[in-house]
């Protein structure tokens, strides 16, 4: 967790999400659990707080909400910017890099080769490895170790595969602007074999990053297993910018054959909202899922921005934080496959933090309702709603009386939106205050949300966990209230818990 008391200077960092401490952050790198730890990469500018510089980050956690920020773990050089890939445990030493009784962590990293390179221009696949746990890390004499002779292919995620074509390394890559996954085969991280390509297909309305493969059993089923494909893109986003869309089918070692695929080819802007995302919200993009999770548990963390406007935000001398961690797993929704996520870690408000405030069933009619004794500006909410006649219901979070970040409800479109035009701070960039809209439907009549309120950002969790929205927002620090509302007729609040963290 980052610091729990903001300063003047500092408004907005957050207290449940991590940020580097005065630095700038982008996509999470090269997440794994090792020997009881949660290791976050991420790409960082060590030198500033705006992109540049491209080096990996570094902090752990042994609960994925602590976070304990560590040196920059691979830097850039003359040579290379250090871009987006993953990391894996080679507990067979299979890249001669450890020994057997001290195996090795390996990095798959993209290098973007610099003008004074012999690849100028290029980016292509690197290695490096570390020996102490993941602290220090030693580039391979040989890198790079995959160059398709593109300037456009990277953030490779390599896997363990074990199945009927045997046992063998996996990188999953993309060839960002011909939208195309990438797959490779190694048996020692050093040497690849192309394997076959996935795409074009669904949302392709900007670069394809970041991509990642795994199995999930479907309704836990474990009989029912099947393979999840995510990649990131930028823009071309649901709500505008950047997002990240997923496909669910199988892999036989060799090939990712899509079950979900709704349009081959180039999309179709008209059926932008039938693509499966992994959030619907502005700012949740290149999610990427940690390897070696315990207990199978498949664990995913975002970058919480958007490309829009990621440079402009209002933070200092901090820019960018990374999402909450998200657990998820596949459930069969409407007869097809859809992601299910819920926040990960240990969430629970210290008992010393405040009194929990708790309301039930209340009707509301064409008003807003500040609710006494529920402000707050770290909060976790939750919150079901049934609808009466009103057109549009909801709460106002972080907000001063009837102005602040809007999360409402409209049965007739059914939709769910957030509307952050009288959030805070808008005036940084012409697109950030936005309307930005999910589809959602009622189970039982009513609508369940949980709501994670921080200093800088709200994250959605709604019908347990079918539908997610993650946005930025900058209200001032006196900004506290929590209010209900409805427009053109009436809601009923059937509960409403809100616990303070700080």
């Amino acid at each position: 967790m980052t610091a729990a008391t903001a300063t003047t200077a500092d408004t907005f960092r957050p207290a449940l999400h991590y940020a580097a401490r005065n630095t700038w952050l982008n996509d999470p790198n090269g997440l794994i659990f090792h020997d009881g730890v949660y290791h976050l990469y991420y790409q960082n500018n060590p030198l500033d707080n705006v992109w540049g510089n491209m080096s990996w980050g570094h902090a752990t956690s042994p609960d994925l909400v602590s976070w304990t920020e560590h040196p920059v773990a691979i830097a850039c050089d003359e040579q290379e910017d250090i871009f987006s890939g993953s990391i894996v445990f080679d507990r067979d030493n299979t890249s001669g890099f450890g020994t057997e009784s001290a195996p090795p962590l390996v990095a798959v990293y993209t290098s973007a080769f610099k003008s004074g390179s012999a690849h100028a221009g290029l980016q292509a696949q690197s290695l490096a490895s570390s020996c102490d746990g993941g602290y220090t890390w030693t580039k391979h004499n040989g890198n790079p170790v995959l160059n398709r002779g593109s300037a456009e292919f990277r953030d490779p995620k390599v896997i363990r595969y074990d199945g009927g074509a045997g046992s063998y390394w996996v990188m999953v890559a993309v060839e960002a602007t011909d939208f195309q996954v990438v797959l490779y085969r190694s048996d020692d991280l050093k040497n690849w074999e192309f394997l076959s390509t996935f795409g074009p297909a669904n949302a392709t309305g900007g670069v394809w990053e970041c991509p990642d493969l795994f199995p999930l059993p479907l309704d836990g089923d474990s009989e029912q297993l099947k393979w999840v494909l995510t990649v990131n893109l930028n823009p071309g986003g649901p709500n505008s910018g950047s997002a990240g869309q997923y496909f669910v089918g199988d892999f036989d070692g060799t090939t990712f054959t899509s079950a979900t695929t709704v349009t081959e080819g180039l999309q179709d802007p008209a059926r932008l909202g039938e693509y499966q995302w992994l959030d619907w919200g502005r700012d949740y993009y290149a999610a990427v899922s940690f390897s070696d999770a315990p207990n199978d548990r498949r664990l995913m963390i975002a970058w919480m921005n958007n490309w829009e406007y990621a440079n402009q935000i209002p933070t200092s001398p901090w820019r960018s934080p990374m999402s909450l961690a998200r657990e998820i797993s596949l459930r069969t929704v409407d007869g097809r496959p859809r992601l299910i996520q819920k926040a990960a870690g240990d969430l629970s408000a210290p008992s010393s933090i405040g009194r929990p405030f708790t309301l039930e069933r209340m009707e509301i009619s064409d008003c807003t309702r500040v609710l006494d004794g529920a402000e707050g500006s770290v909060q976790r909410i939750d919150l079901t709603l049934t609808p009466g006649s009103a057109e549009e219901f909801g709460l106002i979070v972080r907000a001063n009386g009837a102005h602040g970040t809007r999360i409402g409800i409209r049965p007739a479109q059914g939709t769910l939106h957030i509307d952050r035009r009288t959030s805070g701070r808008t005036d940084f960039h012409e697109t950030f205050p936005s309307i930005d809209t999910a589809p959602i439907q009622p189970i039982g009549g009513s609508y369940q949300l949980t709501i994670y309120v921080d200093r800088c950002s709200v994250e959605i969790f709604s019908q347990d966990g079918q539908v997610t929205m993650t946005e930025l927002i900058f209200p001032a620090p006196t900004n506290t209230d929590l209010a209900v509302y409805a427009i053109g007729g009436t809601a009923i609040i059937n509960s409403l818990h809100v616990d303070q963290y700080v």
